[in-house]
């Protein structure tokens, strides 16, 4: 059983166990239960689509983790001008652990 959810402007497929990062949730300590709006179940054969059943469906997940992505290093250059720009960003992600799927109501 998976789900696709949504969280922070991006998709994820999440099964139960799955640690998956996210953008930061900066209500949520590390320990905390978070609920993730649900955009598809599959269950083997079965596929939930209707959004009418899947507003009654979030997925539960536990804060593990908060920190820092990789160095983006973003340069901007303009030739035969002496136009130089250096600037680096690092992303802030939080780490959750899906712990549970609940079933569609048939």
């Amino acid at each position: 059983m998976y789900a696709i959810v949504r969280s922070g402007g991006r998709q994820h497929k999440v099964a139960v166990g799955d640690i998956v990062e996210v953008d930061k949730i900066s209500t949520a300590k590390v320990g905390d239960t978070v609920e993730l709006s649900t955009l598809l179940v599959v269950d083997g054969d079965a596929v939930t689509s209707d959004p009418w059943v899947l507003d009654g469906i979030k997925v539960q997940a536990e804060v593990v983790d908060h920190h820092k992505g990789a160095k983006i290093d973003i340069l901007r250059y303009k030739n035969k001008t002496g136009y130089r720009r250096r600037q680096g960003h690092r992303q802030q992600y939080t780490a959750i652990k899906v712990t549970g799927i609940p079933a569609a109501a048939k």
